[in-house]
């Protein structure tokens, strides 16, 4: 399939959906006995001629089938894998991807073996989702099934709990490959909903942020008056959906090259990360005024000459020549939406933009409704330079969270926690004294800041939040920054440890042998543990303890608030050290080489000598997650799961709990 051709059928399929719904694939459910307390479920997947379905096991931009079933407590399901058994797949290598294709076609039986444990009747209840193809167009599929089984009158009613997995049982687990985007608890889908909303509303405060910008604001009163004579209010409804369209077409191109099977290199590889900081820092001297960020003039020219064209036509020209126009202002923030989307799977792009583009167009459909109050929006003016100067100095702090990242997953050193903060508070110092008016940049009036009492408040709330940084310098939490910043571990200078430590506290130590890798990775202050799963395990069954596994990465800024405000915890840390064996698993890391003795294999037999793989590979299939932040309380004599998976909790009571859990559950 061409790149060209699988775009189309990005964009094509919704709409065909409406038109022309298509099932290429029917399902049917059967149950046959394996033993007397032993069935073997099975679901047969009849797939139309020339269609073919994705298998199970499919990475890269195709969705894969993913096939679930309710919990119940009248089963459990035999085996440690995630997958049924499914016949061999086809595998196809795509070029233009520079992807394998594994999929099935004809007829396919996926097959799980469960363990009757209820005395009862029960209903089992599943769902199948994933995508069936033909050559340049793709359908989704969703499907949920239920079936009537016996129970089991031999069996004693039993509780759900998790499933038993060995550590020698490590290697014949498939391989998963998962994104940060994949929901895998009703908690994480509930929280990656809000967190969809959330990016939402800051794209919608974007678009605003872009109505103000000089590029845009003055063509608001043009705009309407044109409509006003030629028109009315049909024109300025199409004009407005045009720009939303316009940029949310922009969102699914995004979609695109940007899908689930590119967010992890997004989030942690240091070229996109180092790439977008530069972009940043590129749009900050743009809005600075240094420079301007333009489309060829051709491409501007070509789209107003269509402007004279009559109707609904000359509309949607008029609009993309408004985005065409705009690109030099409101490219920088957009682009900011788009940026901060690039890592957050299919939907995130396309939301970014749809929120953008609604605040962008809301004022031009909004007065044409009500024209008379065109009289009362402010003047263009000076301020509009000052509001795109402002937006600079936000870029650029934001530039440095990019160049962190890398930064601590490659170990350069370069943004410990202190210089991280010495940078933003010079930025927002900077951008104090600018409202004050001390700082001028080439596009900037002259403007006595007395004549503004909004921005006399602005220069108070902004010194502020400089003053609240400077105690950082010396180890002091910032919680409501700690998502933001490098971790605690990062820090030279720390007041805490240096009190700690002269207060006569003996610092934690370790319960066994010296943790490798310590001289590179730290632990949260107060904490001490180990970084490798097998030194962990180790130490936990010499010493009869539970294992608490933190899963966590050193781009994950979820990551950083939990150490910062639940990890760091009195109450928290005095549990973790009495009771536990603490192990810190670092999924993103790039650099740190394994010794020969904690090397492993992978299923396929491939040695794994670099920790951030073994880690990321530990984490997905012996307990099949792939979320970080995510804590889970494990029995070291056979690593079953005492308590948890915990995931994003800053709640310490609830904390407290989900490790008493596991301590009670041994």
């Amino acid at each position: 399939m061409k790149i060209k051709t699988f775009i189309l059928a990005c964009l094509l399929t919704p709409f065909m959906a409406f038109a022309n719904y298509e099932k290429p694939v029917t399902w049917s459910y059967s149950t046959k006995s394996v033993s007397d307390s032993e069935i073997e479920l099975i679901l047969t997947a009849t797939i139309e001629k020339g269609w073919h379905l994705y298998s199970q096991y499919q990475n890269g931009m195709a969705l894969p089938l993913v096939i679930t079933l309710e919990p119940n407590s009248n089963y459990q399901i035999v085996g440690t894998s995630k997958y049924f058994t499914e016949p061999k797949y086809t595998e196809h290598y795509n070029a233009d991807f520079d992807d394998t294709e594994r999929f099935l076609v004809g007829k396919a039986d996926f097959k799980r073996t469960l363990r009757i444990v209820g005395n009862s009747d029960f209903e089992l209840k599943g769902n199948i989702e994933g995508q069936a193809c033909i050559e340049g167009r793709c359908v989704p599929l969703s499907e949920h099934f239920m079936l009537n089984v016996k129970g089991n009158p031999n069996a004693t009613p039993q509780q759900p709990h998790g499933t038993t997995v060995t550590k020698t049982e490590i290697d014949t687990v498939p391989p998963v490959e998962k994104t940060e985007t994949t929901t895998l608890t009703t908690t994480n889908t509930e929280k990656a909903e809000m967190s969809l909303w959330l990016f939402f509303l800051l794209a919608f405060g974007g678009g605003l942020l872009g109505i103000l910008t000089p590029c845009v604001f003055p063509m608001i009163p043009m705009t309407i008056s044109y409509f006003m004579k030629h028109g009315g209010k049909k024109q300025a409804i199409f004009y407005g959906f045009s720009i939303v369209f316009i940029y949310v077409l922009i969102g699914i191109v995004l979609s695109a090259i940007f899908g689930q099977g590119f967010a992890n290199f997004i989030s942690t590889h240091w070229l996109p990360n180092m790439l977008f900081a530069f972009i940043f820092i590129i749009f900050a001297i743009s809005l600075f005024g240094y420079f301007e960020i333009s489309l060829p003039s051709s491409w501007i020219n070509k789209s107003s000459s269509n402007e004279s064209r009559a109707g609904y036509i000359g509309t949607f020209f008029m609009a993309l020549t408004l985005v065409l126009v705009s690109f030099s202002c409101t490219l920088p923030i957009a682009g900011a939406v788009a940026l901060g989307a690039a890592g957050g799977g299919f939907l995130k792009p396309i939301i970014g933009m749809l929120g953008f583009s609604l605040a962008f167009a809301l004022p031009f459909t909004f007065f044409a409704f009500f024209p008379n109050l065109l009289n009362k929006l402010p003047k263009s003016g000076g301020w509009m330079n000052t509001l795109k100067a402002c937006l600079a100095f936000v870029e650029l702090a934001f530039a440095l969270k990019f160049i962190s990242v890398p930064d601590q997953a490659y170990h350069w050193g370069l943004l410990d926690r202190e210089v991280y903060l010495s940078l933003w508070i010079v930025i927002f110092s900077l951008l104090g004294f600018y409202l004050l008016g001390k700082i001028r940049f080439p596009l900037d009036d002259e403007q006595p800041v007395q004549k503004s009492w909004f921005k006399f408040f602005l220069v108070i709330a902004n010194f502020s939040f400089v003053v609240y940084m400077i105690p950082g310098l010396w180890g002091a939490p910032l919680n409501a920054l700690s998502g933001w910043l490098p971790p605690m571990s990062t820090q030279d200078f720390n007041i805490k440890e240096i009190v700690y430590d002269g207060a006569g506290h003996e610092k934690p130590v370790g319960l066994c042998d010296h943790a490798s890798f310590s001289d590179r990775l730290q632990m949260v202050t107060g904490l001490n543990g180990y970084f490798d799963y097998d030194e962990a395990l180790a130490c936990a069954k010499s010493s009869g303890k539970p294992l608490f596994l933190d899963f966590t990465g050193h781009g994950c800024v979820n990551c950083r608030r939990i150490e910062q405000e639940v990890l760091s915890n009195s109450r928290i840390q005095k549990l973790l050290n009495d009771k536990f064996v603490v192990c810190a698993l670092y999924i993103d890391d790039k650099i740190i080489e394994l010794p020969e003795k904690l090397q492993i294999k992978d299923n396929k037999g491939n040695l794994i000598s670099k920790l951030g793989i073994k880690n990321t590979y530990i984490q997905n299939t012996l307990f099949q997650e792939n979320s970080q932040p995510c804590y889970i309380v494990i029995n070291p004599e056979d690593e079953s799961i005492l308590s948890g998976p915990i995931f994003y909790e800053t709640n310490v009571d609830v904390f407290e709990e989900f490790l008493k859990k596991g301590v009670e559950n041994k």
